[in-house]
């Protein structure tokens, strides 16, 4: 049996925490009846059919199962994205594709497919309503009553004050985010998170938290955690600068404008800028992608 501990582990698109935790089908059984208040005894009953090549943004799927005939998708999230909708389109495209592999659909009969159902399980830091819904309708750029393709997501926030029957009723969902807490706390008391990590995992350990999961996985969860913190920190650096890249454009185009109305002189505008009338106008032109 190897050494956990002394295991350096090296992938292409690293797991998250939240999957390692939920990656077996008793685990994940007790998930799913939280999340939808059922009693589900036998984790036989549910097959498990994430899609291992299906990578977006160097991240795998969380998890995705089959019970009683219902294709359930679940994703973990610690930053509020919008564009979910989306992504989970995208996701249940290739996972209906291999689920009717076998199958015609130019035959009369009729592909029957398991009903679809979204969950993103969001524990970020930004303040969040406990239960909310995604629509893909909303990032149409037409508006309709009734859109002609839609797809729901259901957002539910785990963080430690909110869904606490959820979070009473799934033990193991309770102490993953009790060890999210613990390394956001020491995050800020040692400003190391490679330290904080260690200590989290640690002190988990000693109160019965994750106890098994995170001895026979100490290495790997560390490791884990610290690629997912280090992540959610550029992510939030790169919404950071584009955000001033946008108020960068902004000002350039409130200048050229005061200009033009002889409000501004161009010297007035530039000192205000800081750069050439060249500069100025390029800024004015960008075009910021976020």
């Amino acid at each position: 049996m190897r050494n956990m501990n002394s295991v350096k582990v090296r992938r292409d698109h690293k797991d998250t925490l939240f999957r390692m935790i939920f990656s077996t089908r008793e685990n994940l059984l007790s998930l799913y009846n939280a999340v939808n208040h059922s009693h589900y005894t036998d984790a036989k009953e549910l097959e498990i059919v994430t899609l291992e090549n299906a990578v977006y943004m160097n991240m795998k799927n969380d998890l995705s199962f089959l019970i009683d005939w219902n294709l359930n998708i679940f994703e973990h999230q610690s930053t509020y994205n919008p564009n979910m909708p989306l992504r989970f389109l995208i996701y249940v495209t290739k996972e209906y594709q291999m689920l009717i592999r076998n199958q015609t659909l130019y035959a009369s009969t009729l592909v029957e497919l398991p009903t679809p159902h979204f969950v993103v399980f969001y524990n970020g830091e930004e303040e969040r309503e406990a239960e909310s819904v995604l629509k893909l309708s909303y990032s149409f750029c037409q508006k309709a009553d009734e859109p002609e393709l839609e797809l729901l997501v259901k957002v539910l926030n785990i963080n430690l004050d909110k869904n606490l029957e959820i979070l009473e009723t799934c033990r193991l969902l309770k102490e993953y985010m009790l060890l999210v807490h613990k390394i956001r706390r020491y995050a800020i008391e040692y400003k190391d998170i490679n330290q904080a990590a260690e200590k989290a995992v640690t002190e988990c350990i000693e109160e019965n938290i994750l106890a098994d999961f995170l001895r026979k996985n100490r290495t790997e969860a560390i490791e884990v955690c610290i690629f997912e913190y280090d992540e959610k920190r550029e992510t939030e650096l790169i919404r950071k600068a584009e955000f001033a890249e946008g108020e960068k454009v902004g000002e350039a185009k409130i200048l050229l404008n005061l200009i033009e109305k002889g409000i501004l002189t161009k010297e007035q505008a530039l000192e205000q800028f800081g750069g050439t009338y060249e500069d100025l106008e390029k800024a004015a032109l960008s075009v910021t992608l976020v």
